[in-house]
């Protein structure tokens, strides 16, 4: 593809970014490809303010490839709880493992087999190629399509497979084959620090002079999306049933949300119940033995996920007769809840103080 002032684009860039135009972070210029990788993952779906308090605690809980292969499942996933996405996670320590099992211990010199990994998309394999191995492999961010579309003013959305790969494709074309880390860091720190989504600072970007959308007023239209997200909502119901000073949990399994993580006994419904659903015939019967439970009170919360919103409500109720406990759910003692990786409105209920023990 052929547009005016491409070569004036990646000068232009570069100028700025070596005049110390660029933003700080602790994996930033590493050539580790472990530890670009770690951050990659961490920084999917994730501001870089949160992301960067994870990736300094997962370096120095596993500050090699080999460290984080041998820890434990549950152990992984307590670290990651509140970054969300736990797949993410999931495929963090598989990949880890695969790579010490077939791989040596060592990532793959190559974009395609980089590619070939579980969790490692067209992004995250771009970032360990260029920034780790100096290969010319563009790395496809949203700041890096929002800068693209408005210095060239395109209408090709890019929230479709064929956009992604047209942007691609452009910006595999701009890259200088002999400084793809630094091109690859400079689009982004532009679009992260002046090409911002909303009221971009054009003023103080060293592209504006050429940036079509910016000849034609019309930065806020840039880029372009053709879809739009529809959120499914939907009605968990918690029961919260202490017994002394222990608690039900149990982990969840399936194709569902926050597979291996743990969470209270929970119904869900079309909509949100009330106290009844404590009277009906339901798997919390077993733990809730006729005349011997009190309700103690009733809280709810919600939490947006990419494409569901979640509502829940937590029933906090003692018992005075031990709960008749059955698999998966599990009997545990209020000191040992933090041993478990639990969903973000878990926690945030746990630490609400609507309850005997704050995490």
């Amino acid at each position: 593809m052929e547009f005016t002032h491409q070569k004036e684009f990646t000068r232009l860039l570069l100028a700025w970014h070596r005049k110390e135009n660029r933003r700080e972070m602790p994996w930033k210029g590493i050539r580790d490809p472990y530890r670009i990788w770690l951050a990659e993952i961490i920084l999917q779906q994730t501001r870089v303010e949160q992301g960067r308090e994870y990736y300094e605690r997962f370096v120095e809980a596993y500050p090699t490839l080999a460290d984080l292969a041998a820890a434990r499942e549950e152990e992984v996933f307590r670290l990651w709880q509140g970054l969300g996405y736990y797949n993410r996670c999931r495929n963090l320590l598989h990949t880890a493992r695969e790579l010490m099992k077939s791989h040596g211990g060592r990532f793959p010199r190559n974009y395609k087999e980089l590619l070939s990994l579980k969790g490692i998309g067209p992004y995250t394999a771009a970032a360990i190629a260029s920034f780790a191995f100096d290969l010319p492999h563009a790395v496809v961010d949203g700041n890096v399509l929002r800068v693209l579309s408005r210095y060239f003013a395109l209408n090709m959305p890019i929230d479709t497979q064929a956009g992604k790969k047209y942007y691609t494709r452009l910006a595999n074309e701009l890259i200088p084959p002999e400084e793809p880390a630094i091109f690859n860091q400079a689009i982004m720190d532009l679009g992260a620090t002046i090409c911002k989504p909303q009221a971009p600072l054009c003023r103080q970007c060293p592209l504006a002079s050429l940036c079509k959308a910016f000849q034609l007023g019309k930065q806020e239209q840039f880029p372009v999306k053709l879809t739009r997200r529809t959120v499914r909502e939907r009605y968990f119901h918690y029961l919260v049933c202490w017994f002394g000073d222990h608690t039900i949990i149990q982990k969840r399994e399936g194709k569902d949300i926050w597979r291996g993580l743990y969470e209270f006994p929970m119904i869900e419904k079309e909509r949100l119940a009330g106290t009844e659903l404590l009277q009906e015939d339901t798997a919390w019967k077993n733990l809730m033995p006729d005349g011997s439970w009190q309700l103690k009170g009733i809280v709810e919360r919600q939490q947006q996920l990419t494409h569901q919103l979640i509502s829940a409500r937590f029933f906090y109720v003692e018992t005075d007769r031990e709960p008749r406990v059955l698999s998966p759910q599990i009997l545990v003692h209020c000191k040992q809840l933090h041993q478990y990786a639990f969903p973000g409105i878990i926690v945030k209920y746990l630490r609400s103080g609507q309850q005997p023990l704050l995490l």
